[in-house]
């Protein structure tokens, strides 16, 4: 089992050389194989910033891919025409206006029975693992998330109910995780920001909308989840899952804290790692943790992706120390609180500005945690 005390979640701030060049290959100016080498120079450099700033964990930044969870339409054929509008669904808060957007998933639909034309993420897996001796991670989307883009009226066609659509997309990432363990993998992370999400009045409403009530998103959802993990913990593989609150352009999405789903959820899925976002008041307190089973690492999302400004490693070890009271201190890690760009926009910060956030999170991990492993 990984036991990584600094991580990553997952994202890096793109390059402005790959974002022009993701424009030019959409009007044709790029060829498809000169992008790829673009996209390859970018995940050598993510690799580079990461073992410089000196973590234990990479990922490729997901350089290769428009939102963090677009690698499903991407790959799958059944999905309907989309763009990055459509990952962007909800109630955004925190930049200059509020955007309203609850209706935003309607732009991406399930029109068609799922068929994989290849797999989600080997390519990235594959060329990351070439590229760095340090653990590799590699990051897949809950299951249940992709309840947002199915509907009767678009989807019942072919998936009449949720449960027959969600039984699919379960299916192609239990054999992506396959594939990707056959590959080498050794730490794979389920990003699940639609369990926070039901904390609030709004969205929940709009979760039960798509078909199950609030009890089943927190039963059936991990079960769901516990399908795509099942059966590799003898394989040598670690799973973490990933709870924020949203993450776009430095807006969020909801408040509250983790305490309403956490007795639901922390024992319930069948991880060893869980990364939680803790970087400001919106998220509550740490006494949530008491729910976590005695057999789990939690990493404390701390550094905040949102700005530039830089944490004091003091403040961090105090609220790291604060944690400890409700979880082992020797069972806990240190990460940004979510990535830095979920999706191609960013959030408002610079290169430089994530460069000294995730050095500060290896540094801040060494300093609590080197006297409990020399």
């Amino acid at each position: 089992m990984i036991g990584a005390r600094s991580d990553v979640v997952g994202s890096l701030l793109r390059p402005s050389y790959l974002l022009q060049a993701r424009q030019e290959l959409a009007r044709g100016v790029v060829s498809s194989s000169d992008f790829k080498k673009i996209e390859d120079r970018a995940v050598d450099e993510a690799v580079f910033l990461q073992e410089k700033a000196g973590l234990a964990v990479v990922t490729d930044g997901e350089m290769r891919r428009l939102s963090f969870q677009s690698q499903l339409p991407e790959a799958v054929d059944g999905f309907g025409s989309f763009d990055l509008d459509a990952f962007l669904w909800g109630d955004w808060h925190g930049g200059d206006v509020d955007d309203k957007s609850i209706a935003r998933p309607q732009r991406l639909g399930v029109v068609d029975r799922l068929r994989r034309r290849r797999y989600l993420c080997a390519e990235e897996l594959s060329y990351l693992r070439s590229r760095t001796d340090r653990i590799v991670k590699v990051s897949l989307p809950s299951p249940s998330l992709w309840a947002n883009f199915w509907s009767a009226e678009l989807s019942g066609h072919v998936y009449p109910t949720l449960d027959s659509f969600l039984a699919d997309v379960t299916a192609i990432l239990r054999d992506e995780v396959e594939e990707l363990v056959r590959l080498g993998a050794t730490y794979i992370q389920l990003d699940a920001p639609h369990y926070p999400l039901l904390l609030h009045e709004q969205t929940r409403a709009f979760y039960e909308s798509r078909g199950w009530t609030l009890e089943r998103w927190l039963s059936a959802g991990i079960e769901l989840d516990n399908a795509v993990v099942a059966g590799f913990a003898g394989r040598g593989v670690t799973f973490g899952m990933h709870l924020c609150r949203g993450n776009q352009e430095s807006r969020w999405l909801v408040s509250g804290d983790y305490e309403d789903i956490a007795r639901h959820i922390f024992g319930a899925v069948d991880v060893q790692r869980l990364l939680l976002e803790y970087d400001d008041e919106r998220s509550g307190g740490f006494e949530s943790l008491r729910h976590v089973p005695d057999d789990r690492t939690v990493v404390l999302g701390l550094v905040t992706t949102k700005s530039g400004r830089l944490e004091s490693a003091d403040d961090l070890i105090a609220r790291i120390r604060e944690a400890a009271r409700f979880f082992p201190l020797e069972q806990l890690a240190l990460s940004p609180q979510c990535g830095f760009a979920s999706s191609v926009v960013g959030n408002r910060l610079s290169a430089d500005e994530q460069r000294d956030k995730l050095r500060l999170v290896t540094q801040t991990a060494a300093a609590v945690w080197a006297s409990l492993e020399s």
